[in-house]
């Protein structure tokens, strides 16, 4: 499957007026491919106005052919419990993405366009800028009173790269001073800071704002994935809460230590709500790991040293609740809701009988509970817990549920929900918390439904399978589509990444299960060790650990599809995955006793030690790997970790393998990825190295999207095929 879509010269190209909408496409033999999957809109954000009535929802669609996005906004009539509607009517009108829609009453909704912020009414009209900057808003939250505002705009940084000299202007070097002067895909050269801004009659900003940060080196939000759920507005309008980790350089590096905020508006003093005020951070050794440290809840709680983020304050005022993490320097710590008094300054936290990760949650109108999302088993439910941290889990879906916010005056929630066979759709949610069999589930969208009614959809099954340790392991099974239980079919391995990523009913654009199912594949996808949902003693074991039991547990799954399933052709086997998925891959293709025919990884570790210290963010491989790798003294798990290393296995490798990484990928260097493939050419195996120069640890543009697919799909087939 060649590249078939060519561009057009850029002369013509700058001329043609490109408009990306909702695409009308048909399938052939009811077979999801690359470009049906690409035609799909993506929802996203959504928000519901202040009395329920109405929905505000944003939509990204793709064009292969232009290579370019397009992110819309659509707004519908909140239906009732028992009259679904199948979506809503388009706002935006102009080829510039409107995003980040918000309700500043009923009828007005806010949004950013061209990096400023525009409002309009309800049916689109009226449509005014109401900031004027050059452009450089990427966020917004306006107070529950109106009259001020949060902005968040970049500054400068030179913290860790030295700003050039002014009469060098043209100079692309970059002196580098510190770390972290690189994160995820993009050199720091610039940090976000929140303002806070007046707001005048028609909303409009009345000035720049002031920097709540001001003089302050760090960033709010947290790079990179930070947004406005990172920062939060008390409901009398006086306070702001903020995430943010008060550190540079090494420190920085080394630890996940964020803490919550308080800032005032009035005397503008910043109060720390997770350590107190005499608090001294500990010397931290950069390359030794903080993995001994004890998870004791009392002194969590007095110092919180591990990720805290995303505040909410309760309806009342009286609470804020945010997401905690209980050590430093471990990134998948367990993630819990911890509750703080702001009457009497106590904190606890709310989910210890859940252990599994809060991954988003929002208040009950009352303020008296709180809903929240979290995995357990392979896939993410809803379920509500009270101040007394009673919870109870209201949805058991064979799918993925996402962010939630209340709507209907705090009677139904609005949430996404997805799985292996749909994406993302908006729904409203009635729960029961005292019969949650009773809780009403009404779909609201249905963005792709004139696609998904074309496709055949693979049956999806569960299997528990033992693992050389006794315990027992969720094992999906995704059949492919016109499955005939008489014929053999060559099967895949699915490697997670994370490694703490659950393998739950998740839609992806990439892995997507379905589009493999579809190209008549069988997939099966392994909870192993190290997954969250299983409980925390299930998850950590990975940790220090990266081909021990987790490798077991790979070769445990597919060899009970192999000698149980009659349908899987054990002479057909292949391997695939991404990040530690591709680690995975790679460990496998030295040690699989001839088990697969070929392997995929993408943008997975190679040489642990180069991984080290070319990986951003170096408290991941302190806490994963124990120590560094020249430290004389260096732990028993160090040594092991090292000593198995994918690349020192390669005189076992017998295999084909195609690698793929991203030149911008910061997390996992496109090095490990080119020395994979080097390796395996010089060995004499067959092998392909498709590299991507501007993309980074994800693929995100449509036509390289469309060339990971087929070049996926044309290397599966020609081994096992």
């Amino acid at each position: 499957m060649g590249l078939l879509v060519l561009l057009a010269p850029l002369s013509i190209q700058a001329q043609e007026e490109v408009k990306i909408g909702r695409q009308n496409i048909t399938v052939k033999d009811g077979r999801m491919t690359p470009e049906a999957l690409w035609a799909m809109g993506r929802i996203s954000s959504y928000a519901a106005s202040p009395d329920g009535k109405k929905i505000v929802y944003q939509v990204g669609y793709y064009s292969v052919k232009h290579n370019k996005s397009h992110h819309v906004l659509y707004v519908m009539e909140s239906p009732l419990p028992t009259s679904p509607q199948g979506g809503g009517v388009l706002l935006t009108k102009s080829d510039k993405n409107e995003t980040d829609p918000a309700w500043l009453d009923n009828e007005t909704i806010a949004f950013i366009t061209g990096g400023e912020i525009w409002t309009m009414k309800a049916d689109g009209s009226d449509r005014r800028q109401v900031s004027q900057t050059d452009g450089s808003i990427e966020g917004f939250k306006f107070s529950p009173d109106r009259q001020k505002v949060i902005v968040l705009k970049s500054i400068p940084f030179h913290g860790s790269i030295q700003e050039n000299p002014s009469d060098l202007p043209k100079a692309t070097g970059r002196l580098v001073t510190d770390l972290m002067y690189r994160h995820w895909d993009h050199y720091v050269e610039s940090i976000l800071h929140p303002f806070v801004c007046s707001v005048g009659d028609g909303f409009v900003i009345a000035n720049d704002g002031v920097d709540i940060l001001e003089g302050e080196p760090y960033e709010c939000p947290m790079e990179p994935f930070g947004g406005m759920e990172q920062l939060d507005w008390s409901t009398d309008s006086k306070c702001i809460a903020y995430t943010c980790r008060k550190k540079t350089g090494v420190a920085y590096s080394i630890s996940t230590d964020s803490d919550i905020y308080i800032y005032n508006i009035g005397t503008r003093a910043t109060t720390n709500l997770c350590k107190p005020a005499d608090y001294v951070a500990p010397e931290v050794e950069p390359t030794k790991t903080l993995r001994t440290q004890a998870v004791n809840a009392e002194e969590n709680l007095k110092n919180m040293p591990g990720y805290d983020q995303n505040p909410k304050f309760s309806p009342d005022g009286r609470y804020v609740a945010w997401l905690s993490m209980a050590r430093d320097g471990y990134e998948s710590d367990r993630q819990r809701l911890c509750l703080y008094d702001l009457t009497t300054g106590e904190k606890k936290f709310l989910t210890e009988t859940f252990d599994s990760n809060v991954d988003d949650f929002c208040w009950a109108h009352d303020a008296k509970s709180i809903y929240f999302i979290g995995v357990w088993h392979a896939t993410e439910n809803l379920y509500a817990v009270n101040l007394k941290s009673e919870v109870v889990q209201i949805t058991d879906d064979w799918a993925d549920w996402g962010s939630l916010q209340l709507m209907n005056n705090g009677k139904q929630l609005l949430m996404e929900r997805h799985s292996y066979t749909a994406p993302a759709d908006l729904y409203a949610v009635t729960p029961n918390t005292k019969k949650p069999e009773k809780t009403i589930i009404t779909q609201l969208t249905q963005e792709n439904k004139h696609i998904l009614d074309q496709l055949q959809k693979p049956t999806v099954q569960q299997r528990w399978v033992k693992t050389t340790d006794g315990k027992d392991m969720l094992v999906w099974v995704i059949l492919p589509i016109n499955f005939d239980e008489t014929k053999k079919y060559p099967t895949l391995l699915f490697c997670e990444g994370g490694p703490q990523s659950p393998v739950s009913q998740f839609w992806s654009y990439r892995w997507n299960f379905m589009i493999m199912a579809s190209q008549g594949y069988v997939i099966v996808a392994p909870n192993r060790h190290g997954l969250p949902g299983f409980g925390s003693e299930w998850c950590e074991e990975i940790s220090g650990d990266w081909t021990g039991q987790c490798m077991h547990d790979y070769l445990s799954a597919i060899d009970d599809a192999a000698q149980n399933l009659p349908f899987v052709d054990k002479d057909r086997l292949g391997a695939v995955g991404a990040s530690f998925g591709g680690f995975s891959v790679y460990y496998l293709a030295g040690h699989h006793d001839k088990r697969f025919k070929c392997f995929i990884a993408h943008d997975g570790a190679f040489n642990l030690e180069a991984m080290y210290t070319e990986t951003e963010e170096n408290w991941f491989s302190n806490w994963e790997y124990d120590d560094a790798y020249w430290n004389s003294d260096r732990t028993a798990n160090a040594d092991k970790t090292y000593r198995n290393s994918p690349h020192r296995f390669i005189e076992k490798w017998d295999t084909p393998i195609l690698c793929i990484h991203g030149e911008k990928d910061y997390r996992i260097n496109a090095t490990q990825g080119m020395s994979a493939f080097n390796a395996a050419r010089m060995r004499g195996i067959e092998a392909q190295l498709l590299i991507f120069p501007d993309e980074n640890h994800w693929v995100l543009k449509p036509q390289n999207g469309i060339l990971w697919q087929r070049t996926y799909f044309n290397w599966l087939d020609r081994w096992l095929k």
